[in-house]
């Protein structure tokens, strides 16, 4: 005779052990990662902000365009701002700056302060000269008349402190690449597209630009190309010299280096699984030093190992719909897709429109 008993609804005890473990090996994977972060993304960028800042003066060209495309009065976020270059391109707009490195918003915070100050001075100048300032300026490139935003803030990427569709716009430049895994790198387009405005009927809703560094680099100086390591270590060389140095190979993720070793550095397995850095603490000089050692055999200029995930063509696309997001165009530009989006409804399809020309 069949039996009657109902099985229990609730989870037996070798599912619930298993799911326990599952949790667990999770947790350990995600600590992995953000040590991994810590030393080949955060510490490295603490220890170059004055180097590296003074490489990034010029915005891109389709940057500046969506940037000053952006209407009168709109509120926007620059996720990852670095040095703060693209606060003051469009004067006409509201931008709230955050970065992961306390150094590098300390920068964008000096600068745009400079900024402010000289915008002072010649708007006194042309008063005195009976002249009308009447805003116009582009920002990052020339002054002209922009007030330029200095509202800054220390703030990590997967744990944004900012409000649910607080921004009419957001732009993410050349941050997302530095997250280990993919779905780290999701998680933080999502957290991009949960900032921006939703539409409403008839209308559309915020946008958001992001860039990250293409895999097909066959014609720039790096060489990078199509079915090529997408996961590599690439090398940041402190001169404190003149003298042109030899140039670092490229080094892949997952692989020790002379640099790791001097140091006691550690480098990751390929296989972590998370890139979580939500509730560090700020990199210190100790962690910042475990990055890199004083440099290769003949070499006297640190040399400093950054993690970047190289993203194919579509990959970045990819993402962005499997973040919750639908692309609006996309393209290439100077070694780096990008892609301009929005937070998809839910009767709306996430599918990529025709992406502009590369």
């Amino acid at each position: 005779m069949a039996s009657t008993h109902t099985p229990s609804a609730l989870p037996s005890s070798s599912a619930a052990d298993a799911v326990a473990k599952l949790s667990a090996a999770a947790a350990a994977a995600e600590a992995e990662a953000e040590d991994y972060e810590r030393t080949h993304v955060h510490g490295v960028y603490e220890a170059i902000a004055p180097h590296f800042s003074a490489t990034r003066y010029k915005p891109w060209p389709f940057v500046g365009e969506f940037l000053r495309s952006r209407p009168l009065g709109a509120v926007g976020l620059d996720v990852g701002c670095g040095n703060g270059k693209y606060l003051g391109v469009n004067p006409s707009v509201f931008m709230l700056g955050s970065d992961r490195s306390a150094s590098l918003v300390a920068l964008a915070n000096s600068r745009g302060k400079k900024l402010q100050e000289e915008h002072v001075q010649q708007s006194k100048l042309k008063a005195e000269q009976g002249e009308t300032d009447t805003g116009a300026g582009t920002g990052g490139e020339a002054i002209g008349g922009a007030a330029v935003a200095t509202e800054v803030l220390v703030a990590d990427s997967l744990s944004l402190p900012f409000r649910d569709h607080c921004a009419d716009f957001v732009i993410c430049i050349a941050v997302i690449h530095h997250m280990s895994t993919r779905t780290r790198r999701q998680e933080a387009i999502r957290h991009l597209l949960r900032c921006v405005k939703t539409g409403e009927a008839g209308q559309s809703g915020g946008e958001v630009l992001v860039y990250v560094w293409a895999l097909e680099q066959g014609n720039s100086r790096r060489g990078w190309e199509e079915g090529g390591e997408q996961d590599l270590l690439v090398p940041w060389v402190l001169k404190s010299q003149q003298q042109k140095q030899p140039k670092q190979p490229k080094q892949r993720k997952g692989e020790k280096s002379s640099q790791d070793q001097g140091t006691g550095g550690r480098v990751a397995a390929a296989t972590a699984t998370g890139n979580s850095k939500s509730g560090e603490e700020p990199p210190t000089e100790t962690t910042a030093a475990a990055a890199a050692a004083s440099g290769d055999q003949g070499h006297t200029d640190p040399v400093f190992r950054r993690y970047y995930h190289l993203y194919r063509k579509g990959e970045l696309e990819e993402d962005v719909v499997a973040a919750g997001g639908k692309v609006i165009t996309s393209g290439y530009e100077r070694d780096n897709w990008w892609v301009v989006a929005a937070a998809a409804n839910d009767d709306e399809p996430s599918s990529s429109s025709p992406s502009r020309p590369t």
